[in-house]
């Protein structure tokens, strides 16, 4: 299928790994013209070579600064993708002032900083695609990580507040709500969970969706680039009726059919 994707323009952000990087390599495979963006210079080069990016940006787009910077070196695009975010497992008692920040700030603050500036370019331009990467825990708040699940519902509000105003455009504002994705860090997390660390990484992830993700109907963690599939699509011009909606990519977890 041709999702009609040559010449537009795609900054894809938290691009230099897992999801971030799969749905980056997803759109220059479909003809896009992709800006990676990244922290660490030597994984930022890495990831463009992968890409074959347009372009590769130094910034840390989880930071006011960062944002500028990308801004600047990008200033108009016709998909964002605002991926970026962090994750970790802490009970809640123990989740410091700092921490809720920390996570705002990265997690939803990136999104709407770099959505602020590009929406209105695409109004004005009368097409284009933000999409927010967020996740099944919008919905099923994990009991291990609150202020992870908080800054996911935020997203869905955001995704579904820009998207009210895109009537009668050819602009689109979705969310994708991944599931468990396989990654390093999602491997380090299911380690921190189960109850023997050192078992075979198939028994910890057995034990992982028994115990903390037992609504999962495929019972395995979904591959980056199944995620990068379904962003793929709502970022084309294939999806332009698709508007406002949280679409879920998470292997089944969220038991309605609303």
């Amino acid at each position: 299928m041709d999702l009609q994707l040559k010449g537009k323009t795609a900054l894809v952000t938290g691009s230099t790994a897992g999801i971030g990087l799969a749905i980056a390599e997803r759109l220059a495979v479909e003809g896009a013209e992709v800006i990676v963006t990244g922290r660490a210079q030597d994984k930022l080069d890495a990831a463009a070579a992968k890409v074959g990016a347009t372009r590769a940006v130094l910034a840390d787009a989880g930071t006011a600064e960062g944002c500028d910077t990308l801004i600047a070196a990008v200033p108009a695009v016709d998909i964002l993708v605002n991926n970026l975010g962090i994750y970790e497992a802490k009970p809640f008692v123990d989740i410091t002032d700092a921490d809720w920040f920390r996570f705002f700030e990265i997690n939803v603050m990136s999104g709407i900083r770099l959505s602020r500036h590009y929406f209105p370019k695409m109004l004005e331009a009368n097409w284009g695609r933000v999409i927010f990467i967020a996740s099944e825990s919008a919905q099923l708040i994990p009991a291990e990580m609150v202020h992870y699940g908080m800054t996911k519902t935020a997203q869905l509000a955001i995704s579904r507040g820009l998207a009210e105003q895109t009537r009668g455009t050819g602009v689109t504002v979705n969310t994708v709500q991944p599931g468990p994705t396989r990654s390093e860090g999602i491997v380090e997390f299911i380690r921190s969970t189960v109850s023997n660390k050192d078992a075979p990484e198939a028994e910890r992830e057995a034990e992982f969706f028994e115990k903390l993700r037992p609504l999962s109907l495929i019972r395995r963690l979904i591959e980056a680039e199944e995620v990068a599939a379904m962003t793929a699509f709502l970022a084309s011009p294939l999806a332009a009726v698709t508007n406002g909606a949280a679409i879920r990519v998470e292997g089944g977890m969220v038991p309605t059919i609303a």
